[in-house]
């Protein structure tokens, strides 16, 4: 009689709320372990497992023995049978998630100090946004989200393999450039031609990822123009999959007068634009009523004389019309006074064909905005914009100036210099104004609009 002896081969993978690992082109064997929380809101680092067992690695593996005992050993003890062991339990697999919770409410959860509904509210965990788990306390859970610790209804949470299925729907997924200069190219193919550099620690959304390559998007487009996607290879970026955080009740307060401030800055600015605009309007109206107030026999006799005038002031004038189809400046405001004012709107959405600052601009809209707070009027579109002013060198680029970029050898761009190597421009819908290296993509042109 033969026994089967079967010895399973277990595979267990401990799981954490953030995978850490940096992305290679070969995806490696071997994953580290790390949580990490992010400025804008929960961040994990994820990568793929590959697991160097084969199918007949994992597989049962079969022993047989016999019970009769051969002659060459038959005057030996007889062997004691082994007992079977206590049947082995199964290991429960277990979510990447298990201590992470995602907020299903229809809107947002309040978390308090307690674990009771009468406790003080100390924040707001919004839809869609995640928290880490700390403790469970019968149906309540203890989390920390953003700068809030306290307690939430675990009925108003999906954890764990729930919380899996939601990931895609809530989270964003950005590549992490881990290399000095990055190409970036329009298909996934190493032939395919290059759309741009990007540079090291800029980061951008991945759209899609494609195998040995992640779709990224760079830009969205203004009111006429075409968004930037491309493909760069994954060994030369990490991922972080970022998550909205909870909200204590002190930074919804910040964020509102945040708010409130900005739409006081815009009000003050237009007043004030208003008003030199009247000054400058009053000033022209007094100059002129002097002018003409002159004796008749001196412009009698200087009739000859104004005729020439007023024939070059036509000319002049003309002159000045034709260029003011591109840049009309009727206010006043120095580069650096303009760099400051688009500042004060970073955070503030991005929406295509808006010129919202405070409710919503794409790029070329916000740039337009910005300028006509201060009286100057400039094209709408990116491409247009670009054709306006004087050209400057990069190295050379001062508070103020428009720098553009571009796709295809056309312009579809714009962001405003701020001075420090860096540029606050209306990006894309993820993003919104938003403060960047100004070389976060590959610069085309630089125009100067005031000194």
């Amino acid at each position: 009689m033969k026994k089967k002896v079967i010895i399973k081969s277990a595979f267990c993978f401990g799981m954490a709320a953030v995978v850490a690992l940096t992305v290679e082109g070969i995806p490696s064997a071997s994953a580290t372990l790390a949580q990490e929380t992010g400025v804008a809101g929960i961040s994990l680092t994820l990568d793929k497992y590959y697991s160097s067992a084969s199918v007949e690695d994992m597989a049962p593996i079969v022993l047989e023995t016999k019970d009769a005992v051969s002659q060459d050993n038959a005057e030996a003890e007889p062997v004691e049978e082994e007992k079977p062991e206590a049947e082995e339990k199964e290991v429960e697999k277990k979510s990447e998630y298990e201590n992470v919770g995602i907020s299903i409410a229809n809107d947002y959860v309040n978390i308090r100090a307690h674990a009771s509904q009468d406790a003080k509210v100390l924040g707001k965990l919004y839809k869609g946004s995640a928290a880490t788990i700390l403790a469970t306390k019968g149906e309540w859970v203890k989390i920390k989200s953003g700068s809030v610790t306290g307690y939430i209804n675990k009925e108003y949470l999906a954890i764990g393999f729930d919380a899996e299925e939601l990931v895609d729907k809530y989270a964003t997924k950005w590549a992490v450039i881990n290399t000095t200069t990055l190409k970036v190219r329009e298909k996934n193919d190493l032939e395919s031609s290059v759309l741009t550099l990007v540079p090291e620690g800029e980061e951008y959304e991945i759209i899609k990822d494609t195998g040995h390559w992640y779709k990224i998007l760079i830009d969205d487009a203004d009111d006429g123009g075409e968004q930037t996607v491309g493909f760069i290879l994954k060994e030369y970026a990490d991922v972080r999959v970022e998550f909205k955080q909870a909200i204590s009740i002190e930074e919804e307060e910040a964020e509102r007068k945040r708010k409130e401030e900005a739409e006081r800055a815009e009000k003050e600015q237009a007043d004030r634009l208003a008003e030199s605009q009247k000054s400058s309007s009053s000033s022209s109206g007094s100059s002129s009523s002097t002018s003409s107030s002159g004796n008749s026999s001196s412009s009698s006799s200087s009739s000859g004389s104004s005729s020439g005038k007023s024939s070059q002031s036509s000319s002049s004038s003309k002159k000045e019309d034709s260029s003011s189809s591109k840049t009309t400046v009727v206010g006043s405001g120095s580069g650096a006074d303009i760099a400051a004012y688009a500042l004060k709107f970073v955070g503030n959405p991005y929406v295509y064909g808006g010129t919202s600052l405070t409710n919503g601009t794409d790029c070329s809209g916000f740039t337009y905005s910005v300028y006509k707070s201060f009286g100057i009027s400039i094209p709408r579109t990116s491409s247009a914009q670009a054709g306006v002013g004087k050209s400057v060198d990069f190295s050379e680029l001062k508070a103020g100036d428009l720098i553009f970029y571009g796709k295809g050898g056309s312009i579809n761009h714009v962001a405003m210099y701020i001075g420090g190597g860096q540029v606050v421009h209306a990006s894309n819908p993820k993003s919104g104004i938003r403060v960047s290296n100004y070389r976060y993509r590959t610069p085309i042109c630089a125009r100067r609009i005031v000194e």
